[in-house]
């Protein structure tokens, strides 16, 4: 008996032994564990806290004007810049002890393995905040044990590295609220309009609600269930003394009003221009060895909403009801700052740029650009070429080109380059093109940086190479800025994060390259204004007619049509805008509405920008001078002669000529006749 009792005995201390044994183990291995998480935490430092951020678009006077976001909408902004009663409100039902644990609550985590182990899957969360920021980013929401032991680890080494505030900042610029809103700015922006800093308790505690199930729990989803789990929100607030219960009776009557109509509605501004900026910017900060995609960026643009306001009005106002598409695009001409710029009638239907991105037949607008080279060949204003209708032969004689003008018709006289730019003049386009050679051209349209190919033809003179309304529009911004180089540009600057300045246009105070002389630019420029002059009408009417009547300003530009195209393109000494019509695929013009819709668009816009302002004319420089013209013969103009324009010549350009008109039956004929006789026979002498 005594026998078995000290054997029982014995077994005993043996389990007591092998228990304390394996307690010894399983504490020891704890604590190492412990150790070697806690040294594996020093090694590995603090994890990183970066997370997509919006870039920021201001326009030129610093006003927002849209943002942009790589992967995910959000605004970060510190914990001292939300609404208290948010924050109060987000710990109250996400993790009421959260100032008080050290990233865990065991208590919550204990209550969730039991009912995981029951389930016989991850079915219950009992992630505490600082555990929910760990997974927002750096893990998945998968339900796994082993997505939940790595957010175990982060969540350690965000509270061994960081303080609660940071933490609680972190996780409410990173929670997801639906609809595509991350953090509390971005949400408190599209359901109310307005910062997390001014959201009352019942907005606040209806936001708070929205992370525990963003399809469920939004107030634009279900308002019922949302306003169910704000009431609970408030008590939980009540109940843990962060609000009396007069606030919460006083929340809980509040009505809410949702405006997230607002924030769609607010979306649509300038987008095409916004897609510019921003690959433009993104091309900046590389050459910085920046990358874009970082977020944060606060983008000032060049944007001027007074510009845009009145270009989207002259696009939408001047469309038909059909498929026809439009272009615009309007620069500053001493910098190149874009001022407006719309890609296509609707974005949201089409974000193809056809400002930058459609490469179209310029047609007649490439004929400046030409008639820059004759000018700099010995080319005047007044030099003639016989315009009637021609058949060229080239490659050797093999081959033929007979192009026509617009109507079909042909001039039966000679005919100077003032006029011929005025109406358009097909053949002496192309016969200026022959005379002063290919060479030449190419070299003009790549200071002009405007593409006109590789291959020499006649046809190059009519506009038949693809090039963009960004690109021509700069080509004529440079002649407003009296022959000086301008690129378009749509950044003033760009700052980080952290608000440094990491770039600034300072192209304005580079000394500028010279693309043509001044004298040139501005005799160009001269001619250009007579597309709106009906001296210059002959077969075909000068071609900016039909909007002479509205104009108050002075305006240079010239027209450009092909079978499937429409251009306009003009400038004032300050600003440049430029106009394209035609459809996506390349169909033909043929109605009418089709093809008046682009002067109009420009006209609109022109007199709406320059409204109540003084007229400015272009700048003469010292060596130009205008002189009054006969059109038809290209002498000094006398009353004989009525076809008469002030023409602007380089000094030793100008004619000393005068014109006569030898009619028979006017008097002025016979005053010209007899002021032309030798002083001999007034004396009666010979």
């Amino acid at each position: 008996m005594k026998r078995k009792s000290y054997q029982r005995k014995q077994k005993r201390v043996k389990r007591t032994r092998k228990a304390f044994t394996l307690f010894v183990a399983f504490a020891s291995a704890i604590v190492v564990a412990f150790i070697a998480l806690r040294v594996y935490v020093q090694v590995a430092g603090a994890p990183p806290l970066t997370v997509p951020k919006a870039s920021i678009f201001l326009d030129e006077n610093d006003n927002q004007i849209g943002d942009h976001f790589t992967n995910e909408r959000r605004y970060w902004v510190d914990l001292d810049e939300m609404s208290p009663y948010l924050v109060k409100a987000a710990v109250a039902v996400e993790d009421k002890d959260f100032y008080k644990h050290n990233g865990f609550d065991f208590s919550r985590i204990a209550g969730a393995i039991l009912v995981d182990i029951k389930a016989g899957s991850k079915v219950q969360g009992a992630s505490t905040i600082t555990q929910q920021y760990a997974r927002n980013l750096y893990l998945s929401h998968e339900k796994s044990w082993t997505r939940k032991a790595n957010e175990a680890i982060y969540a350690y080494r965000l509270e061994v590295f960081y303080d609660k505030d940071e933490i609680l900042e972190g996780y409410l610029n990173t929670v997801y609220y639906g609809h595509g809103m991350y953090g509390v700015e971005a949400a408190s922006r599209y359901y109310y309009g307005k910062s997390a800093s001014d959201l009352t308790l019942a907005e606040a505690s209806m936001l708070a609600g929205v992370p525990k199930g963003p399809s469920i729990y939004s107030p634009i989803a279900n308002l019922d269930k949302a306003t169910n789990r704000q009431h609970v929100i408030l008590k939980l607030m009540a109940d843990q003394g962060a609000i009396t219960q007069a606030e919460k009776t006083r929340a809980e009557e509040e009505q809410l009003v949702l405006k997230n109509d607002m924030w769609v509605a607010s979306k649509s501004v300038a987008p095409y221009f916004l897609d510019v900026a921003w690959q433009e910017a993104s091309e900046i900060l590389k050459t910085k060895n920046l990358d874009i995609s970082e977020g944060g960026w606060t983008i000032q643009t060049t944007l001027n909403q007074g510009h845009q306001k009145a270009a989207e009005e002259a696009v939408a106002s001047n469309m038909p009801a059909n498929d026809l598409q439009a272009a615009f695009v309007s620069m500053e001409s001493k910098t190149g700052a874009v001022t407006a710029l719309v890609g296509g009638r609707d974005y949201a239907t089409s974000s193809f740029n056809r400002v930058t991105q459609a490469k179209r037949q310029p047609g007649s607008t490439i004929k400046p650009i030409l008639y820059a080279a004759a000018l700099e060949n010995g080319y005047t204003p007044l030099t003639f070429l016989d315009v009637g209708q021609t058949t060229f032969t080239y490659d050797n004689g093999r081959a033929t080109y007979a192009p026509k003008n617009v109507n079909g018709e042909f001039a039966e006289h000679d005919m100077t380059m003032a006029q011929a730019i005025a109406i358009s003049d097909n053949i002496y386009a192309v016969k200026t093109l022959e005379d002063i050679g290919f060479k030449n051209f190419h070299d003009m349209a790549n200071r002009f940086s405007v593409n006109i190919g590789a291959k020499d033809n006649l046809s190059l003179a009519l506009g038949t190479v693809e090039t963009t309304l960004y690109e021509m529009t700069n080509a004529y911004n440079i002649l407003a800025s009296q022959g000086q180089k301008t690129l378009p540009t749509t950044i003033i600057s760009i700052k980080n994060a952290n608000g440094d300045v990491i770039y600034e246009n300072k192209e304005v105070e580079k000394k500028a390259e010279t693309v043509i002389s001044k004298e040139d630019a501005y005799v160009l420029t001269e001619m250009m204004t007579g597309i709106f002059d009906p001296v210059f009408s002959d077969y075909s009417p000068a071609t900016g007619i039909a909007i002479r009547s509205r104009m108050t300003h002075t305006y240079a530009a010239k027209s450009g049509s092909t079978n499937s195209d429409q251009w306009l393109i003009g400038y004032t000494p300050n600003l440049t805008a430029g106009v394209w019509n035609g459809y996506d695929q390349g169909k033909n013009l043929s109605a009418k509405e089709d093809m008046a819709a682009t002067k109009q668009i420009w006209i609109d816009f022109m007199e709406n920008v320059n409204k109540g302002t003084k007229n400015v004319d272009f700048t003469k420089p010292k060596d130009v001078k205008g002189v009054v013209i006969d059109i038809e013969t290209g002498k000094l103009a006398t009353d004989a002669c009525p076809k008469q324009r002030l023409v602007y010549l380089n000094t030793q350009d100008v004619p000393t000529e005068k014109c006569t008109n030898f009619d028979i039956l006017d008097s002025n004929t016979w005053g010209e006749f007899w002021n032309m006789l030798p002083f001999s026979i007034f004396k009666g002498e010979g």
